[in-house]
């Protein structure tokens, strides 16, 4: 019928407008976006990856020959003692070990300055154990929830002559591996990369090929190294490419590479990325994942199989489909709010996993409202609505909440909604549903502000 032909006319020019939308949108951030390291920047996307902490990178690195410093992990002051007395040392360094950058430059709420810190005795190892173990640690990385600090790695001091850069990344600009280089180590590489741009070199390795002697050669004489230390250099590149490509890493970057007063070149800090993709093939690897260095709803989203990022903004999102996500956030912030989170329940999600999705989305404090936006293909309209009822009842939802569904089944969702005593708000122009939750989120924000609590009746 022509009605029929139609409506799904409409409903894909409504689609063809978000996807205008999404393109618009990219260009302006990446006109506004200044990158020296282009795709190069762990920080500008965020993806889902095993981050594991630096003494576990450090002993897969020790297991394929590649130099590193002696050092053991330690979860009290006693066993720092133990580790110290252990190696004959005198000093040593410890570093806490928390999943999050700048740890140099934190401080504890126990008020210890500083994440890493050189121990010139025994007794001053403990003291500072004692301040870093069982504390929260906050740096520019954290946030003002801090991280939590359950242990403490204890290495041998050694004496650097020269501190180098050296990372490989999985770089989209040359569809595969990419060897980051500077002379510039033991610093931050992003603001080496601001203010001295010239000074990181790109290497490319064909993935199929693998690394060669010339590629290797040519890390050498970037950081400059002769003799045996370039010998050492080179040996160690070779390892760290095939450590790379062995645990389908997305990220290993070593900072500081360092040249030692003894002649040694050792990799004194390691820090790997893992492909979650491929945790079927490490499954050892991936059992050293600890959760409490990630936010909770990360880990209860990835837990019921939901795809889920959080963000800063005051408008929970639930969607099905990367796609009709990404332009349901952009609606969003074309009509002056913000989205606090990318969630995509994917094709097949259960009346269960959108229970679990509202959880999620209810836990964040910062949210004002929520917008519901489905289409039904796979997915049955029905399913998500009887979903969507029993979160708002069992979770007692008290923000609004705003609901589009499109798709099979969506007249009996709608008659499921129409006979619930719960609150919902159905709208079926995406546009008026992205445009009813901004203004939502602000009354219950400004309500929030003056302490007002607020009763929504719907006039329906």
């Amino acid at each position: 019928p022509r009605s029929f032909k139609l409506s799904y006319y409409n409903e894909y020019k409504s689609y063809l407008r978000m996807a205008c939308n999404i393109v618009s949108c990219t260009r302006r951030m990446l006109s506004k976006t200044s990158l020296c390291l282009n795709s190069f920047n762990p920080t500008f996307m965020q993806s889902r990856k095993l981050n594991l902490h630096e003494h576990y990178s450090l002993g897969l690195l020790h297991e394929e020959g590649v130099p590193v410093p002696r050092g053991s992990v330690a979860t009290s002051p006693q066993q720092v003692r133990s580790i110290i007395e252990g190696y004959g040392l005198h000093d040593a360094v410890l570093k806490a070990q928390v999943l999050a950058g700048g740890r140099g430059k934190g401080h504890f709420s126990s008020g210890l300055k500083g994440g890493v810190k050189i121990c010139y005795s025994i007794d001053e190892a403990v003291q500072h154990s004692e301040g870093m173990l069982g504390h929260i640690l906050y740096t520019k990385q954290t946030g003002a929830q801090g991280r939590p600090c359950n242990e403490v790695m204890v290495c041998e001091r050694v004496y650097c002559r020269k501190e180098f850069y050296f990372a490989i990344v999985m770089d989209r600009t040359y569809n595969g591996p990419c060897m980051i280089v500077s002379t510039q180590g033991g610093m931050n590489i992003e603001e080496v990369a601001s203010e001295n741009p010239d000074a990181i070199v790109k290497i490319p390795v064909d993935i199929d090929r693998g690394i060669t002697e010339a590629e290797v050669r040519r890390v050498a004489d970037v950081l400059g190294l002769q003799g045996e230390q370039r010998e050492q250099l080179q040996n160690a590149v070779t390892k760290l490419y095939n450590l790379f490509v062995k645990y389908d890493s997305t990220l290993l970057e070593i900072n500081p590479l360092a040249e030692l007063t003894d002649g040694r070149v050792l990799c004194l800090d390691c820090k790997i990325n893992f492909d979650d993709n491929a945790e079927y093939r490490h499954e050892e690897l991936f059992k050293k994942r600890d959760l409490s260095q990630e936010d909770k709803r990360d880990v209860d989203a990835s837990a019921a199989g939901l795809n889920y990022i959080g963000l800063d903004g005051s408008i929970g999102c639930l969607v099905n489909g990367a796609g009709l996500a990404m332009a349901t956030m952009d609606i969003i912030k074309l009509h002056g709010g913000e989205p606090a989170n990318f969630l995509d329940v994917g094709g097949g999600a259960t009346a269960e996993q959108v229970t679990e999705a509202f959880k999620i989305i209810s836990s964040d404090p910062n949210v004002k409202a929520i917008l519901v936006n489905i289409f039904g293909g796979i997915m049955r309209c029905d399913v998500i609505a009887q979903g969507i009822l029993e979160a708002a009842t069992n979770l007692k939802l008290e923000i609004p909440l705003i609901v589009r569904l499109q798709g099979t089944n969506v007249k009996e969702a709608k008659a499921l909604m129409g006979m619930s005593s719960v609150k919902i708000l159905p709208i079926d122009d995406l546009d008026d549903a992205a445009s009813m939750a901004v203004k939502l989120s602000d009354i219950v924000g400004r309500a929030q502000e003056l302490n007002v609590k607020l009763d929504f009746t719907l006039g329906i």
